[in-house]
């Protein structure tokens, strides 16, 4: 089996309907990952076949919760979850920030390899922002109770925090600072990947 038709596979396993194309930007974004980590450290993964499961269906396993008309990624590293997020939803309008400059140049080049409209990459630490967001999200960025504070300001009315975790986060649950409550938690079924994730949704009060 080929990876292409391995990951059109695993998309379909997870429920997922892609756009046309979207599955060979998935790979070609891998790709550009597997190059930059020659020279570059954007992930700690440097297989191929991992990084299908653990970074490109890691992230679309979020895309049945994301609604709105535009995501802030926070920490976004090499791109994860907001790049794989972008490719799936052409009309979501999304912004990367990573406060290290080689990761933000690395996005703004898979960015416009992949002809990626719909991405703005910021080199910038999360503070230094400004703008409201229908949807927050981070994956692996900060315990919640600091990935809420310091993007707080960043929230749109009415909009929420996606905040993507491993084990069940009850003790960051229970540290979350007063104005902010759980609107739902949900697992995540990852096809290849055997470590427990989750999806914590989040709510100003």
């Amino acid at each position: 089996m080929s990876e292409r038709e391995r990951l059109n596979r695993d998309v379909a396993a997870m429920g997922l309907v892609l756009p046309e194309g979207a599955v060979d930007k998935l790979l070609a974004y891998r790709d550009l990952m597997l190059k930059w980590n020659r020279t570059y450290n954007l992930t700690a993964l440097k297989d191929p076949a991992r990084m299908l499961s653990h970074h490109l269906l890691d992230s679309l396993a979020i895309l049945p919760w994301v609604t709105g008309p535009e995501l802030l990624d926070v920490g976004s590293g090499a791109g994860l979850p907001g790049i794989p997020l972008a490719i799936a939803r052409p009309d979501l309008q999304v912004t990367l920030v990573d406060a290290v400059q080689k990761k933000a140049a690395f996005q703004r080049q898979a960015a416009i390899e992949l002809g990626l409209a719909n991405v703005e990459a910021r080199h910038a630490r999360v503070e230094e922002m400004n703008g409201r967001y229908a949807m927050i999200t981070s994956r692996a960025f900060a315990e919640l109770a600091d990935f809420v504070r310091l993007t707080r300001p960043l929230l749109a009315p009415e909009g929420c925090w996606l905040a993507m975790k491993g084990q069940q986060p009850d003790q960051e649950l229970a540290a979350l600072p007063a104005g902010v409550k759980l609107s739902a938690l949900h697992f995540l079924a990852v096809p290849g990947l055997e470590a427990a994730r989750h999806l914590v949704i989040l709510q100003a009060e």
